[in-house]
């Protein structure tokens, strides 16, 4: 093993910490440097990190021993701040979804090329036991041959909990794109790439009540819809629904279902990286729970990047920029397709990523 590929980090917001307590010990990672637009954070943050300096964010771009930079900044800014960190020769890693418009995001991805340098994108729960071992049971027949899936995630809202949510509810924000990713990218995961969608939307109301933290009570303005249900046409022929809300209180939905001639998978929920994944065969009696047979075990935020450092010429990274520029051009045609009430071919397409193995905690994390 060489020195510790060397990442700065820009945006210190709450996701920060489940990323920084994966990779700030691990043996292949060195957080050299880290940025936020409140600089007493970006200080605090650096003080709990052995090596870390705080930056200000154009420091931290011009540092020349910055290797990749892992972009956790609002969604907003996700295409300046990769695009800056690309032209600055840095690979960038950054959390989903890969920018607000897809126009944006193929930007993001031709500069890169351009500039040989890699992109990266959450989520990468993808990549643990519960979706890997369902596609694992998929690729080893047990289902079938698939036939088509859904996908069902209900919310009241993250004002209940976030103290700041204003993102959700504004442009680049919304269940679809906020939770969507792990829903499509599992989906890629588990049958492919999608040709086309077809989708729906509405908005249940004009604003939102802050629930928690120093703005409890304040009242936030609504203005993207907040309950997308779609179509999506795989170009194996598979169909899948998916809904995604911010209106709904609870259900009672598997987070996602898989259905082939032979049998039935019940999919863990895609937000997380493990969960029991269970099979209906057909003639069957009862739901099984199968062993975890593939995926990173035990995974947290932040193996992607990991996963990212160990790609090479001959295995791409798993969370690569081609897939997450196609999930969210999956994202943004269901989008327009709810505006436009018709039926949207996508113009990208994509390799299912490489299946990962079953893989024990301790050789991922070291």
């Amino acid at each position: 093993m060489g020195d510790p590929h060397r990442v700065g980090v820009v945006g210190l917001g709450v996701i920060s910490r489940a990323y920084l307590d994966t990779l700030a010990d691990h043996p292949e990672v060195s957080i050299a440097a880290v940025a936020d637009l409140d600089a007493s954070r970006s200080a605090a943050v650096a003080a709990t990190i052995p090596g870390a300096e705080a930056l200000s964010v154009e420091h931290l771009l011009a540092r020349p021993d910055v290797q990749t930079v892992l972009n956790l900044t609002i969604p907003a800014a996700h295409a300046d701040i990769s695009l800056a960190a690309i032209d600055a020769g840095k690979n960038v890693y950054v959390e989903k979804p890969l920018a607000v418009t897809f126009a944006d995001g193929r930007s993001v991805v031709e500069r890169a090329a351009s500039a040989g340098v890699r992109v990266g994108c959450a989520p990468d729960t993808v990549l643990g036991t519960g979706t890997q071992t369902a596609r694992a049971a998929i690729d080893g027949g047990l289902i079938g041959r698939p036939m088509s899936a859904s996908a069902v995630m209900v919310t009241p809202g993250h004002e209940r909990w976030h103290p700041h949510p204003d993102f959700y509810y504004a442009p680049g924000g919304g269940p679809l794109l906020d939770m969507g990713p792990y829903y499509i990218s599992a989906l890629v995961h588990l049958l492919g790439p999608v040709r086309a969608v077809t989708g729906a939307g509405s908005r249940l109301r004009a604003e939102r009540v802050i629930g928690s933290g120093p703005r409890t009570g304040e009242a936030i303005p609504v203005t993207v819809d907040t309950h997308l249900t779609g179509v999506l046409e795989h170009t194996n022929g598979a169909l899948s629904t998916i809904t995604t809300s911010f209106d709904g209180v609870k259900t009672t939905a598997s987070p996602i279902e898989v259905h082939g001639e032979a049998g039935t998978l019940a999919v863990p929920d895609p937000n997380y990286f493990d969960g029991v994944v269970r099979l209906f065969t057909l003639g069957g009696t009862e739901w099984r729970a199968l062993e975890p047979r593939a995926g990173y075990a035990e995974g947290s935020r932040g193996v992607g990047l990991v996963d990212l450092v160990r790609a090479d010429d001959e295995r791409p990274a798993r969370a690569g920029g081609d897939v997450a520029l196609h999930v969210l051009e999956t994202m943004t045609s269901l989008l327009r397709s709810a505006t436009e009430g018709r039926r949207i071919e996508l113009s990208t397409t994509v390799e299912r990523p490489v299946a990962v193995p079953l893989t024990p905690v301790g050789q991922w994390k070291g």
